[in-house]
């Protein structure tokens, strides 16, 4: 199997948790014998590095310098992941299975990669706009909640790590039930989890065409 990651954030770049879990996954994954190339961003370093479990981590800055925002920034960044994605999926010759994409930062690029070049994605919540500005309903939120549904709408499957967060998802974006799997992050058999995910999404998509 071979997979892409999307993630704002990856080591040695750390603005939460979510960094230290994505490279748990990728790590674990990649002893599984999945092809795992993450894409992200980092400012200070560019271009692909492989790492020593196997992991190819490519890293991506903004070509816009100025911004007026937070949006703006990352609707440009994501202009990047999907170039770097596209490259991955001509170059090789290898087939690309799916994309795994964190949070709503990069959703842009995968809905683009999914239509453009007919790759599934799965949608791996680490938190909600509802819950980071739960009374903040400015033209900035809403437009990162629309950005939230499109990843719901678009993607094969959603990750959560709680039943809770299952149902928050369920009652803020109306995601069906079956469309939403739970995989509590490091227990014993979570990669087993979600490789039982990725296979779904994969087998899906071959079925489809």
């Amino acid at each position: 199997m071979r997979t892409i990651v999307f993630s704002w954030e990856y080591p040695p770049r750390v603005v939460g948790q979510l960094s230290g879990y994505v490279k748990a996954l990728t790590t674990e994954l990649a002893a599984k014998k999945v092809d795992v190339n993450v894409v992200t961003y980092d400012e200070r370093a560019t271009g692909e590095t492989i790492e020593p479990s196997g992991v190819k981590a490519i890293r991506v800055t903004n070509p816009v310098t100025t911004h007026i925002g937070v949006l703006t920034w990352d609707l440009t960044l994501n202009q990047e992941v999907e170039r770097v994605a596209a490259n991955l999926y001509y170059s090789s010759g290898k087939k690309i299975d799916l994309i795994d994409v964190f949070d709503w930062h990069f959703i842009p690029a995968a809905v683009t990669i999914k239509n453009g070049l007919g790759i599934p994605f799965v949608f791996s919540v680490e938190s909600l706009e509802d819950h980071r500005s739960p009374t903040a309903n400015s033209s900035y939120n809403m437009a990162i909640k629309s950005i939230e549904w499109l990843g719901f709408y678009e993607a094969a499957m959603a990750n959560v790590k709680s039943e809770w967060m299952k149902e928050e998802v369920a009652r803020i974006y109306q995601v069906p039930n079956e469309k939403i799997a739970v995989i509590p992050a490091n227990t014993e058999d979570w990669i087993s989890e979600v490789l039982k995910v990725y296979s779904s999404v994969a087998e899906a998509k071959k079925n489809a065409t």
